[in-house]
């Protein structure tokens, strides 16, 4: 295996970041846009072989950041499954519409685990989007993760904050 490796280095298909070989290699992101999403009540649909189901209708909403704003259309779902472990699985569907008219599919799949002795709870996923090809199609070519907040002071909302990972 280790000849093989220096084969591969030597030949230029790994670059030596990827064995610790430089400090370089750490991730770093950039903000991209925030979702304010509007939610109605979750619909439960109970009991499965994976845990407790409910899908929470998305209602509509907005987005904006430095480089693309819009509406969040009506008709999407967050998807949740709550494991028997107290971590929920989320696989969110729904389209984003940009100020300037394309039409966007966002899938954003992540989990929540509750918080300890009152901390906030950790809430990650991974929006991939299916954007058409012209000005958004960078979205289609990058990999993103977000986190979401619920605000006490705005019910009924999710704030999901995207970042590009460099």
């Amino acid at each position: 295996m280790k000849i093989l490796v220096k084969i591969l280095l030597f030949c230029g298909f790994f670059p030596l970041s990827l064995y610790g070989q430089s400090t370089e290699d750490r991730l770093q992101a950039e903000f991209v846009f925030e979702v304010r999403a509007e939610l109605s009540a979750p619909e439960v649909i109970g009991e499965s072989s994976d845990g407790i189901r409910q899908a929470i209708p998305i209602t509509g909403g907005d987005f904006s950041g430095p480089d693309i704003q819009g509406v969040v259309l009506q008709g999407g779902a967050d998807y949740q499954t709550t494991r028997s472990d107290g971590v929920t699985e989320v696989h969110a569907v729904y389209m984003i519409r940009t100020n300037d008219g394309a039409l966007i599919n966002v899938v954003n799949d992540g989990i929540i685990v509750p918080g300890e002795n009152g901390s906030a709870p950790y809430i990650r996923t991974t929006p991939r989007f299916k954007a058409p090809l012209g000005k958004y199609e960078w979205l289609n070519k990058t990999v993103f993760l977000s986190n979401l907040v619920v605000k006490p002071e705005r019910p009924g909302m999710v704030f999901v904050r995207v970042y590009k990972v460099l």
